[in-house]
């Protein structure tokens, strides 16, 4: 696991073990806020040690930014805290997330002590703030890559935790493409020192706008080409041969793994698009002396 620190109190910890995934403590003088956990539980236990033990800063709230298993695996270890979430993360945990960890189970004994913790404290709509010591987070909902995903941000240092709405490359294969994009740009325009992404390395304040709308050009890109692949004989054919580069991303980020991510979310929109396609009515024409 690496740390790293992006202002006074704010640390970052980023998995060695999994697709780089990232989880965040904001240190204060009353303890500390968690912002997600590692997917593998020896490395959240070395979050915890560090804080706890070399820190002397016991973990007070835990926030799960969305259910999914390597955000939210390592809940379980903060049996004192008070944990936070969006409404939906905590029914989503309720179902899927058991299921997920059940799976975990069977597959490693690594997750053989792992439980699910449901949020106990959740909202709904517009903001939720969090208060510990001299630090507050702002809690809102950011959809897309999954119904429940959340941002949180420092107001104090001014540092976004963005989760899975920014990674490497936009990924919405459990969420909604179009929801997603709509979360992007309302993240627009705002002023962030830095931006955590929930997998891959921090942004500086000078590259947030510039990722932002490298993010929502991507996602036109796909479109455009799902459109396309729409119109085609041979659709399959054709979506083959779009690879992330063509639609402006790089491969090399997360060790290659972003061209899965990229053709996953082909696979999506373009079965989205087609049913949708297909639902649509056609439209007849009338004799003129019919309409109304």
């Amino acid at each position: 696991m690496q740390r790293e620190r992006v202002a006074d109190d704010i640390y970052i910890f980023t998995s060695d073990l999994y697709a780089q995934v990232t989880a965040g403590a904001v240190v204060t003088p009353e303890g500390a806020i968690l912002i997600d956990t590692l997917a593998f539980p020896e490395e959240t236990l070395q979050i915890k040690n560090y804080l706890e033990k070399r820190l002397n800063c016991p973990v007070r709230t835990v926030i799960n930014t969305h259910y999914h298993a390597d955000h939210t695996f390592g809940t379980y270890l903060f049996d004192q805290a008070l944990v936070v979430s969006h409404a939906l993360c905590r029914e989503l945990l309720d179902t899927r997330g058991r299921r997920s960890i059940e799976d975990a189970r069977r597959s490693s004994a690594e997750f053989a002590d792992v439980e699910v913790v449901l949020p106990t404290m959740v909202f709904k709509t517009g903001t939720m703030t969090v208060h510990l010591g001299n630090k507050t987070v702002e809690l809102w909902h950011s959809p897309g890559h999954s119904p429940d995903s959340v941002v949180c941000h420092v107001r104090e240092d001014r540092v976004l935790f963005a989760a899975d709405t920014l990674m490497p490359v936009p990924f919405f294969v459990d969420g909604s493409f179009d929801d997603f994009a709509a979360s992007l740009r309302a993240l627009q325009g705002k002023t962030f020192e830095s931006v955590v992404q929930g997998h891959g390395e921090i942004i500086l304040r000078g590259e947030v706008d510039e990722k932002l709308q490298s993010d929502l050009d991507y996602l036109a890109r796909l479109k455009k080409h799902v459109e396309k692949a729409l119109t085609r004989k041979n659709p399959e054919e054709y979506l083959q041969k779009i690879d992330i580069e063509k639609c402006g991303k790089s491969r090399i980020p997360l060790n290659g793994a972003v061209q899965s991510l990229h053709r996953a979310n082909l696979r999506s929109l373009y079965n989205e698009m087609r049913a949708a396609q297909a639902q649509t009515p056609a439209i007849a024409s009338q004799p003129s002396g019919d309409r109304v």
